[in-house]
Formats: structure tokens, C-alpha cells, sequence
């Protein structure tokens, strides 16, 4: 790539976007240090995940776990706040910790490091340390490292006690990417025959479609549209659906954009244009089984 096309895309990776701008809260991120473990672990701090509360000893409500269906950063904030109005390096009581699940830590690093002026994005996938054999749904951050000249992953998920729930035996601020599959990458997996598509998923749900549906995910997240795991729209595959000859070759197209963003930065942009994948008005909640708007 030469070096005004990696210039350009590194720009646009710094800029907030929808979803990442804090808004209002923009001046909340003066607060925070500059460099990225001091970063992530002022994050794990302020939020708490829906399905590892009990690894904490702490019961969520359901009232809390509406809070895992906030979309935006500054609405994120907002909730913070509201459980708690000191700064963001302040580690938070259990309690007033706010609910979201890989996607909001992604989403708040991400924001983080932009606002300290790192080139960062989302990224849509599956994690290989969760469960024994299989790839479940999960999301991490990317951040451009300049003095080695790679983007570097970030799972700001997994503090002390998830490293140990877990058994990490990686560094979480450098995962390794076969630990974590990009969408794209777990495609072009199962397709050459090395990966079996029905570990990639999460709970009773996994296969083509569910791998596909990331995939679109991934690429809107690289648009710096960081959507809920469960918003549904475009041409993602109906849950439990097979995938037709046509469908695969498409997102054979898709999958392998996705795998070197950079190189295909151009064409990322242009096809998230179509109303196949850009992020409409209004999406289907999987999770709460209604339309909303975004």
C-alpha cells in the first residue's frame, strides 16, 4: 500500500463516527491517560458483562440488562453517569457498573483511543478462548501501532478475572489472530475445508448463515457503523437459513475485502454504500424481537 493510501485510511480511522461519537460527554476523554493498557484498563472499570456478572459474584437485574441494548457512545456515557458521575478512571463498584457485552467494550476503546489520537477500529468475529473447540461470537478493537507498522487487537473485555475465568495465556492487548477470527477469516476458513462452520456462533445458533451474517457486520463496524451483535438488516441470511450457490460466491467477495481492509479501503467504502450492507434508518432487534431505529 504506498503511503498516502495508508495515510488517507489511518485519517479516517481517528475520526470518530455515529456510534463512536461521545457528543456531549466529548470532554469526559481529557480525563483519560494516553497510552492503551492504561486505556483499557480504565474501561473494564465502567462496564460489566450481561453473561459473566455471576464470575463477579455480582446479580444483574433485568432491569440492567436493558442497559446492553444502548447503541451509541454518548447514550453509553449517559448511562455511566447516571450510575456514577466521576471521571472515567474511576473503577467503578459492581453495582454501578453499566451492562454491555463485547461489542460496548470494543466500541468504548475504540472511541478512547480515537479521541487520544490512535488510528482504531472495530472489528467483528469469533474468539477461540471461550469455550474448548469452538469460535464463539465476539468483538474486539484494532489500533494502528506505529513503531512496529501493524494494527495491533485489543479484547479490553478481559480483565484479571476474566483472564483467569477464561485461562488467557495470551497477552489481551495483543491478540493473536488466530485466537480471534475476523468474520472474513473464519469464512474463507470453513470454505477452503479447515474450519467446520457449525463451531462458529454462539449458544444454538452458528453456521453459514450466522458466520455470513458478521461478516456484514465487520464490514459496517469498518465503516465506523459499530452495530449491537443482534441488529439485523440488508442482505444478512434469515436465522437458520442455507445459504444458496449465490449467496456463497457473494459473500466469498465480501469475506475477502474484509480480510486486508486497508489494501481494500476503496472498495469497503463503495460497497457499504449499497442497501445491501450500509446500515439503514431502521433495524430488526434479534434480541428484543422488534424494529428500531438506529
Amino acid at each position: 500500500m504506498s503511503g498516502s493510501m495508508r495515510s488517507e485510511v489511518l485519517t479516517f480511522y481517528r475520526q470518530p463516527g455515529a456510534m463512536s461519537d461521545a457528543g456531549a460527554y466529548t470532554a469526559l476523554f481529557d480525563t483519560l491517560p494516553d497510552d492503551v493498557p492504561s486505556i483499557a484498563k480504565a474501561l473494564a472499570g465502567l462496564l460489566l458483562h450481561q453473561h459473566i456478572g455471576p464470575a463477579y459474584g455480582e446479580p444483574i437485574s433485568t432491569e440492567r440488562l436493558g442497559e446492553a441494548q444502548l447503541r451509541s457512545v454518548d447514550k453509553i456515557f449517559g448511562r455511566i453517569l447516571d450510575h456514577d458521575k466521576s471521571g472515567l478512571t474511576k473503577q467503578r463498584q459492581l453495582a454501578k457498573r453499566t451492562i454491555g457485552v463485547c461489542r460496548h467494550y470494543t466500541l468504548l476503546l475504540v472511541a478512547m483511543l480515537r479521541a487520544k489520537g490512535y488510528a482504531a477500529r472495530s472489528r467483528c468475529g469469533f474468539g477461540a478462548y471461550f469455550e474448548k473447540g469452538k469460535f464463539l461470537d465476539h468483538w474486539v478493537g484494532e489500533y494502528w501501532n506505529e513503531a512496529q507498522k501493524r494494527w495491533v487487537m485489543v479484547d479490553a473485555q478481559m480483565d484479571n478475572i476474566q483472564r483467569n475465568l477464561f485461562r488467557i495465556d495470551f497477552d489481551p492487548l495483543d491478540v493473536p489472530r488466530d485466537r480471534f477470527l475476523i468474520a472474513g477469516d473464519a469464512w474463507q476458513l470453513c470454505r477452503e475445508g479447515k474450519a467446520d462452520p457449525v463451531v462458529f456462533g454462539i449458544m444454538d445458533m452458528n453456521g453459514w448463515w450466522f458466520i455470513a451474517g458478521n461478516v456484514v457486520r465487520d464490514i459496517a463496524a469498518l465503516n465506523k457503523m459499530e452495530m449491537l451483535p443482534w441488529d439485523v438488516w440488508g442482505e444478512m441470511p434469515q436465522v437458520g437459513s442455507e445459504l444458496n450457490t449465490a449467496q456463497m460466491k457473494r459473500f466469498d467477495e465480501l469475506a475477502a475485502l474484509t480480510r486486508d481492509p486497508d489494501e481494500n479501503f476503496g472498495r469497503l467504502m463503495a460497497e457499504y454504500k449499497s442497501d445491501a450492507l450500509k446500515v439503514p434508518p431502521v433495524v430488526f432487534n434479534a434480541v428484543m424481537q422488534r424494529s428500531e431505529t438506529v
